[in-house]
């Protein structure tokens, strides 16, 4: 239970990043977008690449740093995991919880069936989220997140 309670904290890390880059519109997410709408969205002149590039990174640090940080801290000094293969499948949990709900309610639901993440003027590159795009990030979410899972394991190990 505590588990699932962790990884729904993630969520709202996630969704909070997400809530925020959108507050003043969707031109303010764009970073997340694919680089077709960046490009758009710079030749509209509605932002430029520089903002975009500087959003990147403060959305990548507000949402990995958690990550980092917050995920082995939960799992090692909340849940008091110890070793190894303890630490990991905690992790991948909470992962793969924040991952699910990134999938189906942000990608799908929120940005696909919304028109919170539509920009003018650049609605014919709908779906803002490619076929393809979707897929990596559900195999990012299936194997991605064990092998980062691992990875911070073996280091809680080595710090424990």
């Amino acid at each position: 239970m505590l588990i699932i309670l962790e990884g729904i904290v993630m969520c709202f890390i996630l969704l909070m990043t997400c809530v925020v880059a959108i507050s003043d519109g969707a031109v303010g997410g764009v970073a997340l977008y694919e680089e077709d709408v960046q490009k758009r969205v710079v030749e509209l002149g509605y932002t430029t690449e520089k903002k975009i590039k500087k959003s990147f990174i403060i959305m990548s640090c507000v949402l990995f740093i958690p990550v980092f940080t917050v995920v082995p801290f939960m799992v090692y000094y909340i849940n008091g995991a110890e070793g190894f293969w303890n630490g990991f499948w905690q992790m991948t949990a909470i992962l793969w919880i924040m991952g699910v709900f990134d999938r189906v309610f942000v990608d799908w639901y929120w940005v696909g069936k919304t028109k919170a993440w539509e920009i003018e003027g650049t609605e014919d590159l709908k779906p803002y989220i490619p076929k393809k795009v979707l897929i990596m990030k559900w195999c990012f979410t299936a194997v991605g997140f064990p092998v980062f899972s691992a990875v911070m394991a073996g280091i809680g190990c080595l710090l424990m």
